[in-house]
């Protein structure tokens, strides 16, 4: 079959011939229409990913849409390695595999899943939102961002605040929701005072896409104003601006705000999965937007040098 792999750690993708996959029992074989490029995809293609697979060589990408040998069609996650999604046909475990709704083409599904999933776990696992809470979104003009804002709002948040660098896609998110837009451009001590009057005003949970510098001014800007014993349920989400922070231990003991993280590992499995069913079926009664662009597997070196935070690059399989 024609895949997308890897031969090595570090290595540049390649696309070329690899063995068809052979299903195991409590596994089924999949014939895959819908793969999406995403930072996960990419990460974990490098191997620097704390969950990347260190198999080699091995067929990247994460999830997908497919069919089954009975023509069920399905979104799968994790294949068994070294197969993956960026390839005709993949094999995965018979638990990992969630039924779409017929409202749901592939294209969106494959795109919208993971950068969806993203916000939606950290809402519902980790922050456990409460409709009426204030949400913050630290880097909300990616993609997945971008999905958070309207994820948030349909849950009944009564107020949405959303920060991000760029200028164009800032403006765009009150469209989708955001009550107030933060630029992250500003000098730090203009930051700062932009957080303070959110926090003074309350905010209960932040999710944060970037870590980095702007997260550990949020933070202090948090610890400062927040109302006194107002709990702030901050869940990492990402570290597009870096993978460490500076955070004095007087910002914790000083306030009552609770870090926690959102991913692979601090989730289970089975809940995430649960979060993707659930995600798939507001789609359409939530409005939910994303900006795909669709490619052909064959085209896949072109794809993959792509670098478009707001749209989701999906590769297509067959017809």
């Amino acid at each position: 079959m024609r895949a997308a792999f890897v031969m090595g750690a570090g290595q540049e993708p390649v696309y070329g011939d690899f063995p068809d996959p052979v299903a195991s029992e409590g596994e089924q074989v999949i014939r895959v229409t819908a793969a999406a490029i995403s930072p996960l995809v990419r990460s974990r293609a490098s191997g620097t990913h704390y969950d990347s697979p260190h198999q080699y060589p091995s067929v990247i990408g994460v999830d997908g849409v497919g069919r089954l040998e009975n023509g069920r069609r399905v979104y799968f996650a994790l294949p068994r390695p070294p197969y993956g999604a960026f390839s005709e046909h993949t094999v995965v475990r018979v638990g990992q595999c969630i039924p779409i709704p017929k409202s749901l083409d592939d294209v969106t599904a494959a795109a919208i899943a993971n950068p969806g999933m993203s916000s939606a776990v950290a809402f519902t696992e980790r922050a456990h939102l409460r409709r009426g809470e204030v949400v913050l979104v630290n880097g909300a003009t990616g993609t997945a961002g971008r999905l958070a804002v309207q994820i948030a709002k349909h849950a009944k948040a009564s107020k949405v605040i959303a920060t991000g660098r760029n200028p164009e896609s800032l403006r765009d998110l009150s469209a989708l929701g955001a009550d107030v837009v933060i630029p992250l451009e500003e000098d730090k001590s203009h930051l700062e005072a932009r957080f303070h009057e959110q926090f003074a005003q309350g905010v209960n949970v932040v999710i944060d896409y970037v870590w980095g510098s702007s997260a550990e001014t949020l933070l202090i800007a948090a610890a400062k104003a927040q109302p006194e014993a107002m709990p702030v349920r901050f869940v990492s989400v990402g570290s597009m601006s870096g993978p460490a922070i500076t955070l004095p231990s007087a910002i914790l003991r000083s306030s009552a705000i609770q870090l926690m993280g959102s991913g692979i590992g601090s989730v289970p499995r089975r809940r995430i999965g649960v979060a993707i069913y659930h995600l798939f079926r507001i789609v359409k009664p939530a409005g939910l937007r994303i900006a795909t662009k669709s490619v052909p597997l064959a085209e896949f070196r072109s794809a993959w040098v792509e670098r478009d935070s707001t749209r989701r690059v999906v590769l297509t399989v067959g017809s």
